[in-house]
């Protein structure tokens, strides 16, 4: 079970999260999307979903803080009590496809625009 997570401001496009989104799963297979649950009701979210069929996930904010990242943004730290929303969100959200073990397969990864972010955690034996 692969989940890719996303954080994205709300000047993200469907061009942004789409371009964040191909680059972190580097050819993996991916099974869901997660985000943190305040982002529900983005536009480019919504079409992004909807353009690769994934489950999205939302992940209450609360439940991101104190999970592990490999990187560390200022602004997600302030926001939400976490490194990345990205990493923590797929985190999250793999352990509760998946249960205990998850992990994350790499770190974010930035759009070219510094608007959207990615990362890819795995769980089970995936």
């Amino acid at each position: 079970m692969r989940v890719a997570g996303i954080g994205f401001s709300s000047a993200a496009t469907l061009d942004s999260l789409r371009a964040v989104f191909e680059r972190a799963r580097a050819g993996q297979v991916i099974h869901a999307l997660a985000t943190v649950a305040d982002k529900q009701g983005h536009d480019a979210l919504a079409a992004f979903a909807a353009e690769t069929a994934l489950p999205l996930h939302f992940v209450a904010p609360a439940d991101l803080a104190g999970q592990p990242t490999l990187t560390c943004s200022n602004r997600s730290r302030a926001a939400y009590g976490t490194g990345s929303v990205a990493e923590a969100s797929a985190l999250a959200v793999a352990r509760d496809l998946a249960g205990p073990g998850a992990r994350l397969v790499s770190p974010r990864h930035i759009s070219d625009d510094r608007l959207a972010t990615c990362a890819v955690a795995i769980g089970g034996q995936t």
